[in-house]
């Protein structure tokens, strides 16, 4: 399977011409490669968001959204994007449109599914806590207030992805971009790079004429499906021979310190946020200019700042490091692999969690085991279901199908 994290093989300029003039529109990947630089990092993204879901803590500095402009969301729909095109872009290649659409939409509902599961339990969650402790501002804080005064019509809005509670924000966002994923393969089939050159048009028109999804009972999606989009077609075009075009472009060191010093410059604008004192450094016109930067619309210089993290990453880390194979590192690859189910499990600890420190209280070391205990939890979750699969289930490999696994292609935020 080409990746974007590949090494560069030095390949003669005139033979790389004449094998992408030849090549395909995209890539067929690789059957039964398991990418696990993928699964490290969606894990690593998954404890990430757990963290930043939890109020400020001594670990909250550990995450990288306290380091630059981009966070772990733009990880996570980069990588969702990638392996939900490696996993049905063969199927769109070999079955064709109809076939792979179906297990598309398998995979959607399966996502919706866990949605409304979530949903409902999150709902109680948060409803006993506030009734148990008399507490009525947790009910206000996770923004399920107009539920409780209108169950009846927040239950179909909820079921239409327009209500959602606070951290509900991504799973949503996912289902509607999987919902897309057919004609994107389709279009990448025909042609790649058209296919990510109209993303990136519907990118810049909806920052010309905001358009946005509303929210129920007032606003907008927290994420922008018109924007995000462009991060999810991204991954998906690096997965389909996209990556294996740039890797010249990669390799170079003008590309290397470009973007050293955009995630320089990132990290000590982010830098003056946490230090007012160090707000002098910053030009009143260069401060005009950049801000806000929004998140919801995927601020360009989010983007530009993912892109260049992932860049330098793609060079100090090979496909074939062994430290992949090492036991310190498997707790985010087991949560990486089963990203759906602990993304749900995190939403719910969160929650716990910001309820424990909320009644309990406590120092930076009360704030640090809350963090440690929703994560160790979050590994043991991941490795029973990892177990579960590949020794309990006895029935498993006879249900397997030859379109690709759905595990690797069912990430959340």
């Amino acid at each position: 399977m080409s990746s974007i994290a590949d090494p560069v093989a030095g390949r003669p300029i005139s033979d790389t011409k004449a094998a992408v003039a030849s090549a395909p529109a995209i890539t067929l990947p690789v059957a039964g490669e398991r990418e696990l630089r993928l699964d490290l990092f969606r894990g690593l993204a998954l404890w990430l968001i757990f963290i930043d879901h939890l109020p400020t803590n001594i670990l909250t500095w550990f995450t990288i959204r306290n380091y630059g402009f981009s966070d772990a969301a733009e990880i996570f729909i980069f990588i969702s994007g990638y392996t939900a095109a490696f996993v049905y872009g063969r199927a769109m290649l070999q079955a064709g449109f109809v076939v792979a659409t179906a297990r598309i939409m398998r995979r959607v509902w399966q996502i919706y599914v866990a949605h409304v599961f979530l949903f409902v339990i999150f709902l109680a969650e948060i409803s006993y806590v506030a009734t148990r402790f008399e507490n009525p501002l947790y009910s206000e804080e996770m923004g399920i207030m107009d539920f409780l005064k209108q169950p009846d019509v927040t239950i179909i809005q909820a079921l239409l992805l327009r209500f959602r509670p606070v951290n509900m924000d991504v799973l949503p966002l996912y289902i509607v971009l999987m919902l897309f994923l057919p004609v994107i393969l389709w279009l990448m089939k025909w042609r790649a790079d058209v296919a990510l050159g109209l993303s990136v048009l519907l990118y810049a028109l909806t920052w010309q004429f905001d358009w946005y999804l509303a929210a129920y009972p007032s606003g907008f999606w927290i994420f922008n499906p018109f924007c995000w989009q462009l991060l999810f077609v991204f991954g998906a075009w690096c997965a389909l021979g996209g990556a294996a075009r740039m890797s010249r472009v990669l390799s170079s060191p003008v590309t290397m310190w470009i973007c050293i010093v955009y995630v320089t410059f990132a990290f000590f604008v982010t830098l003056t946020w946490h230090i007012p004192q160090l707000n002098f450094l910053m030009p009143k016109r260069l401060e005009q200019w950049m801000y806000p930067i929004t998140k919801t619309d995927l601020d360009v210089l989010r983007f530009a700042h993912f892109l260049a993290l992932a860049a330098l990453t793609v060079r100090i880390l090979p496909k074939d490091w062994s430290g992949l194979k090492s036991r310190w590192l498997r707790p985010l690859i087991l949560c990486g692999q089963h990203s759906l189910e602990i993304f749900c499990l995190g939403v719910f600890l969160a929650f716990a969690g910001h309820f424990v420190l909320a009644e309990v209280g406590g120092g930076a070391v009360t704030h640090a085991l809350v963090s440690l205990a929703g994560i160790l939890i979050m590994w043991g979750v991941a490795w029973v279901i990892s177990w579960y699969k590949h020794s309990a289930d006895k029935d498993a490999s006879r249900t397997k199908r030859t379109g690709g696994n759905a595990d690797m292609a069912g990430g959340s935020v």
